[in-house]
């Protein structure tokens, strides 16, 4: 019978909630069995989220069966975000979980070193010193010794520093290094307390087209040198091809635009031999492994086993192959080697709850409590087969309080009740780990060796079933889970949060005091259990003054929430500071924020960073009033103009028109606008008409992608992908006398000082005479970059251009950033 895919889940995937329980059909439960019986392994490398190749991915897991892993250096959060405003680690969240959902997909496992993706680099040099090379490499070693890959591919070139972006290169050229010292003893020896040694066999470079300029280019090339993989599979039980199987995992990527439509026909991929020996079966990457379970001492009786409950399986009742793989099961138990067991007695376990249709799951009655709360949990347990079946305990964890039950499953009959659970005082909040400790610009800190590596947050409840199948005891763990039923969407299901007793959150997270005089400061406070009382404090350096001191709440309601207000004093002179609110309750002290981040594609998560915020005293001046901003791909820069005293009103395309842009002192167009608003191609002669008329339109940067229109600006100007990576780069005034330099706040060297990430991104390289470029600067070792600033008189206004990133400067509170975009709005004025 041909391999097949389980593509029924998929599905559900695609439509559904993440939480939700598998529930896997015949074919899904026989597409689990061939892999059973399959021992070989693939580690695919790249640098971040979306550096994928799904088509891969999906071919190795689902066609040869191997055990498949992704490993991202980085969880994507210097990227931008189309589906909301987080940004940096927060955008990382987000990344993260899209992969775990794209790996559910295409049938493969994702890994992460603790590299930040810090942003754009132009070459590995860069990425590395950023970076603590030593401890990514580590950290790659970690996974291929956990892992053990038989094969690894990495997506970029180790070969051509320079020839895109640094982190791709670093991850091939870091790979080069792993593949030899996984298998040496003396490197990294403490990690070998909870792995062994490992040497992969061979390391391809996955070969496109990209790496050749162009399709054309590529079709020239020799592809006689290369491993040409036939990965336009197409299965008839499923009518879906590979590729359609890949594009559903390629548009889990939502935050990045990522959403791809499936392709069918013949597909190739093609890999380049890098290390290891050579290949005579250019189909099988495998080729000279041997992955069957003879790999494994005692395994020849468990393969033949397994190809004897494929042959007999019967779609129509799968419950008849579980005798065959609880015997199985047995055999599995009984092996030596402790890295393939563990992986087949998951699979098996998965398998045989599948055929004989058991459901179990724990669901909390609330979607969060606190350390040291009592919680009711109702647990469920049906036996859908004629198989005999028996409940034998229940166990929570970490608790590890035990409930008795040996309870018969009979065929089709619901077993549940409620159980009291008590969850330690000593319980972590539920948060990402690699967040929990500080870390710098270039990497996360991640404490302990077992931790890292691993893709989600660590949950620490679950609940234990010990199962008796046909006799043989079996324990099946589950995460606690919340979930409930929603009017339009039916059952939902949630992660079960730990959460602390309070968490406070000042609300504005950048507040600018542009003189001496006090602001208030609005702090909310949010009860995490019942009667919730104490004090929050406000706590900024000696400089600043704040008053009072402290304030009570008392919040009797979980969930309850107030807002309190501080007064603040700024020191006399220009100062940033981190303001930080801490509430107290019985001399134990709670610092955290509370942040939700909930889109239906992925799991609801729960972050808990440092309540925190920035706090500006500023020499600024302002001129004009009211700010129309167009939204593009979503941005925090409105909420920053309106801190910096504007009034500023948020228009969609359609409402673009000259009586809606009448009175407004500036135009203000979000980042990516011209790339992800089709209807603007309709409205740009009415804003051009709107600079005409004395207005100041304001374009931040686009990419050189799809772009809705034809002409940016009133006069001809070129978007291209240049871009200042190094944010402390030298900044040269083109035209010192402008007034953008010089009226209402005097710019100076010291505006470009404490900017994050990057100066400036897609900055044109070409332009109409019309315009005046204003800036110069460009990262080490390259020519001056001149388009970080654009500006051109048009009729009685001023068309602006800038790829200068205040997307991140503004939000972070940078001073300069904030008398620069002063001034761009003042021209004129």
């Amino acid at each position: 019978m041909h391999k097949l895919l389980s593509y029924l889940f998929i599905l559900c995937c695609a439509v559904g909630y993440a939480q939700q329980p598998q529930k896997p059909s015949s074919v899904e439960i026989y597409h689990k069995i061939e892999k059973l019986n399959f021992l070989g392994s693939a580690l695919y490398i790249a640098a971040h989220p979306d550096d994928e190749n799904t088509r891969l991915i999906s071919y190795l897991s689902n066609e040869d069966m191997a055990h498949t892993g992704y490993l991202a250096l980085t969880r994507g959060d210097g990227g931008q975000n189309l589906i909301g405003l987080e940004l940096r680690e927060l955008l990382g969240v987000i990344r993260t979980q899209e992969l775990i959902e794209a790996r559910k997909i295409d049938g493969g496992e994702q890994f992460f070193s603790r590299a930040n993706d810090f942003g754009f680099s132009k070459v590995p040099n860069e990425t590395l010193q950023i970076w603590d090379k030593e401890e990514v490499l580590e950290d790659m070693v970690w996974v291929i010794r956990k892992f053990q890959p038989d094969v690894i591919i990495n997506r970029f070139d180790h070969r051509t520093p320079g020839s895109t972006h640094g982190h791709h290169t670093s991850s091939a050229m870091l790979t080069q290094e792993a593949y030899s010292l996984a298998s040496d003893p003396h490197y990294a020896a403490d990690q070998l307390k909870y792995v062994n040694t490992w040497q992969p066999k061979r390391v391809f470079f996955n070969v496109s087209w990209w790496f050749f300029g162009g399709k054309e280019q590529f079709d020239k090339d020799d592809k006689s040198k290369y491993i040409n993989l036939s990965t336009g599979v197409y299965y008839p039980m499923l009518g879906k091809s590979n590729q359609e199987i890949a594009a559903l995992s390629r548009s889990r990527h939502r935050s990045q635009g990522f959403g791809t439509s499936g392709a069918r026909g013949d597909d190739m991929e093609y890999l380049e031999l890098i290390k290891g020996s050579n290949l005579k079966d250019k189909q099988n990457l495998f080729e000279g492994i041997d992955t069957s379970w003879n790999r494994v001492k005692g395994g020849k009786e468990i393969g033949e086993a397994v190809q004897q409950i494929l042959n007999n399986f019967d779609f129509k009742n799968p419950s008849a192959s579980v005798p065959a793989l609880t015997a199985v099961y047995i055999n599995i138990a009984n092996i030596e080697d402790k890295h393939w067991k563990e992986i087949k007695l998951k699979e098996i376990k998965e398998i045989i709850a599948a055929c004989s249709g058991l459901f179990i799951e724990a669901v909390a009655e609330n979607q969060s409590a606190t350390p040291g709360s009592d919680i009711s949990v109702r647990w469920e347990a049906i036996n859908r087969s004629s198989i005999p079946i028996v409940l034998k305990y229940i166990s929570v964890l970490p608790e590890n309080k035990t409930f008795i039950q040996d309870l018969g499953l009979d065929n089709n009959i619901y077993q549940g009740n409620t159980i009291s659970v008590t969850i330690p005082k000593t319980a972590n909040y539920t948060s990402p780990y690699w967040l929990k400790e500080k870390g710098n610009k270039g990497m996360y800190t991640v404490s302990d060796q077992q931790n890292i590596g691993i893709p989600d947050i660590i949950r620490e409840m679950e609940v234990s079933f010990v199962i008796e199948v046909n006799g043989v005891a079996i324990p099946f763990t589950k995460e606690l889970v919340y979930k409930y039923t929603d009017p339009a969407f039916g059952e939902v299901y949630q992660p079960f949060d730990v959460v602390p007793a309070v968490t406070t959150k000042i609300v504005n997270k950048v507040q600018l005091f542009k003189d001496n005089r006090k602001q208030q400061v609005l702090v909310k406070i949010h009860a995490g259990k019942d009667n919730c009382s104490g004090n929050l404090e406000l706590r900024l350096p000696d400089t600043w003054r704040v008053n009072p001191a402290s304030i009570p709440f008392d919040l009797k309601n979980k969930g309850s929430e107030i807002t309190v207000s501080f007064e603040v004093i700024p020191p006399t002179e220009p100062e940033e500071a981190e303001a930080e609110s801490v509430a107290l309750i019985d001399g134990a002290e709670y610092d955290k924020e509370q942040i939700i981040i909930d889109y239906p594609h992925i799991a609801k998560q729960q972050v808990l960073m440092p309540s925190t915020a920035k706090f500006t005293k500023v020499d600024l001046e302002i001129k004009g009033r009211r700010i129309a901003y167009i939204m593009g791909a979503g941005d925090n820069v409105p909420e920053s103009l309106r801190q910096m005293g504007y009034e500023v009103t948020l228009l969609t395309p359609e409402a673009i028109s000259p009586e809606a842009l009448a009175g407004f002192d500036a135009v203000i167009m979000g980042i990516r606008c011209y790339n992800v608003l089709e209807s603007l191609e309709f409205k740009q002669q009415v804003l051009f008409d709107y600079v005409k008329e004395g207005g100041n339109m304001v374009v931040q940067y686009n990419t050189t992608g799809h772009l809705s229109i034809k002409d940016v600006a009133p006069y001809p100007i070129r978007i291209s992908r240049d871009r200042v990576t190094e944010e402390d780069a030298k900044v040269t005034f083109l035209d010192p006398s402008n007034a953008v330099l010089n009226r209402p706040n005097k710019i100076t060297d010291r505006d470009f000082k404490g900017w994050v990430q990057e100066q400036g991104l897609y900055y044109p390289d070409e332009w109409a005479s019309e315009f005046t470029p204003i800036l110069s600067s460009h990262d080490k070792g390259e020519s001056p970059k001149k388009g970080a600033l654009l500006i051109a008189k048009h009729g009685k206004g001023y068309y602006i251009y800038t790829g200068l990133s205040f997307f991140r400067e503004l939000p972070e509170g940078v001073s300069g950033a904030y008398r620069l975009m002063a001034n761009i709005i003042a021209l004129g004025k």
